[in-house]
């Protein structure tokens, strides 16, 4: 089986070759760029996992999550920010860019490295980029392959959102809170369940993730986002 390829983005050289040594005796294949302009000039739609600093020259690791997130083939690579930045508010901004985890340093190597795990375990990639799953014959697919209100369409088996027959790109966190409302639509979820549902193996969780992800969501259904309704004190729920 091929490694798991993990980019390591940070402005300090010594904190790259850090990671990279120790990464890489836990078994990844890992690049490293001291730059977010460097990074982009790499092919990043290879990767599995990001590692990105946020200060770092004129594009901070901010404005090079932004990017990622918009280009189809990077837009569900998970992110994990790495950074000195520690305030709640910076912590919140990382997560509604779409990051999968936010560590502050300074760090410990063995808490960089059990986040990794945790995150590659709960990304939609289970296998490495490079590894191509068997086919699936179309008589092994089942009903709940997908879900559907109106043209709103969520395929589990391709891991796919559409609207009317148009693709939206959804963050792997979006995609499972929408899987999770759709499956149980009129009904009020709370936050404890979604947390668990969503989140079971985090290591970490924020305050107000659920929120961010959430009010992120409801932006990208356009129209089908008021279906995602708020009960104050209980929860959430899709309302049809």
């Amino acid at each position: 089986m091929d490694k798991y390829r993990i980019l390591v983005v940070d402005d300090e050289e010594s904190l790259c070759e850090i990671l990279k040594f120790n990464l890489e005796r836990e078994g990844y294949a890992v690049t490293t760029a001291l730059s977010a302009e460097e990074a982009l000039a790499l092919e990043l739609g290879s990767f599995d996992l990001m590692i990105l600093d946020i200060m770092m020259g004129e594009l901070s690791g901010f404005g090079l999550a932004r990017i990622l997130r918009k280009r189809s083939e990077t837009a569900e690579t998970p992110i994990i920010f790495c950074t000195a930045l520690d305030s709640e508010a910076d912590k919140i901004k990382g997560l509604d860019i779409g990051a999968d985890d936010y560590i502050s340093k300074p760090f410990s190597v063995a808490e960089v490295l059990a986040r990794v795990r945790s995150v590659l375990r709960r990304s939609r990639r289970v296998t490495p980029t490079a590894t191509v799953s068997a086919p699936v014959a179309e008589n092994e697919h089942s009903e709940d392959d997908t879900l559907q209100f109106e043209g709103l369409v969520v395929n589990n088996r391709t891991k796919s959102c559409t609207i009317d027959g148009q693709e939206i790109q959804l963050t792997r966190k979006e995609f499972d809170i929408l899987g999770l409302l759709l499956s149980n639509r009129d009904t009020i979820l709370s936050r404890e369940q979604i947390m668990k549902r969503v989140w079971s193996e985090e290591v970490v969780v924020l305050d107000r993730t659920i929120d961010v992800n959430i009010t992120r969501l409801r932006k990208k259904l356009a129209k089908y986002g008021n279906h995602i309704i708020t009960r104050t004190g209980y929860g959430y729920g899709f309302k049809i």
